[in-house]
């Protein structure tokens, strides 16, 4: 009788350890971390834009990154939640806790709804503009790219970036509704463009998986070489769009287009088409370090700027 109360004991245990571990998969940490970063950048590039202290908005700023981290999280929820049926044929995605059964439809439901409320509410407290952006981002994602064009159109990738390039707007407008400045529209545009070259690594490296779900990535549907030619097309566009950094900093612009330019370089001198999953893997490797080193310079810049004025 103790051996089995034990057993029963230990296996509760194992569950409620566990239960960290399936909230955490389920909004997807990865995703909330790296938009955070570019929602900071947004945040502190209004910062030292119209010179505002940033203790002096301490409040609204914690509770922005608070909403924000909350919406990112009930988005992740919502695209788990709808792509179970493709996750489970996808090696990358078959242990998700909405694809085991550890969260089922009506959790996750309730979950993804509580999140992306209390996000929303929290994200109006620091700013109602930032609220909106908030509610968009999540809007685009869920609607226009999870629930119509992800598993339609080759362009999949082009309409869920418009989702992915929100939360510099999410950060700027905590400090400013004033929309009308270059330096946030580099911020939006790098991240726009950027998501092109970083998903299309990401198709190419899992092409056999897309193809068992039978989800239209553009190498799925157009070939590796389309997809090639369409990479290093967008890399063009994203080093040209450094210059938009300018009015911010001259120095920023430079670090932009080199990095930039350097992705692209590395793109044309590293292609074998014999070994084509490892060219996407060191440029999914080369595209994290891209946006994390430019959004951290921007931040860092920004806020030390601001400090010594």
């Amino acid at each position: 009788m103790s051996t089995i109360n034990n057993s029963s004991g230990s296996s509760a245990a194992a569950d409620v350890q566990s239960l960290p571990q399936v909230f955490f998969a389920t909004i997807k940490t990865g995703i909330i971390k790296s938009n955070l970063i570019a929602m900071f950048a947004g945040l502190s590039m209004a910062l030292y834009v119209f010179n505002v202290s940033f203790i002096d908005h301490l409040g609204a700023i914690i509770l922005s990154i608070i909403g924000s981290s909350l919406v990112i999280g009930s988005a992740g929820t919502f695209n788990n939640l709808y792509d179970r049926d493709i996750d489970a044929i996808m090696q990358r995605t078959k242990d998700r806790p909405t694809v085991t059964g550890k969260v089922d439809t009506k959790s996750g439901l309730i979950l993804g709804f509580l999140m992306s409320i209390l996000g929303i509410l929290l994200l109006y407290l620091s700013s109602p503009l930032a609220a909106f952006f908030g509610f968009l981002g999540l809007f685009l994602y869920v609607v226009p790219y999870t629930m119509w064009t992800k598993r339609t159109t080759i362009y999949n990738t082009e309409v869920g970036s418009f989702s992915g390039a929100v939360p510099p707007l999410i950060g700027w407008s905590v400090i400013s509704n004033e929309l009308g400045h270059f330096e946030i529209w580099a911020l939006v545009t790098t991240m726009l463009i950027w998501q092109m070259p970083h998903f299309y690594a990401i198709a190419i490296r899992r092409l056999d998986e897309y193809k068992a779900a039978e989800v239209p990535m553009l190498p799925v549907v157009k070939g590796i070489k389309r997809t090639y030619l369409q990479t290093n097309f967008y890399l063009i566009l994203l080093t040209a769009s450094s210059a938009l950094f300018w009015t911010f900093n001259p120095y920023i612009a430079g670090i932009a287009f080199a990095l930039s330019l350097a992705w692209l370089i590395f793109s044309l001198v590293s292609y074998r088409k014999s070994d084509i999953t490892s060219w996407a893997k060191k440029m999914f490797i080369f595209s994290l370090n891209h946006m994390t080193l430019l959004f951290l310079i921007v931040i860092i810049f920004s806020l030390i700027a601001q400090m010594l004025r």
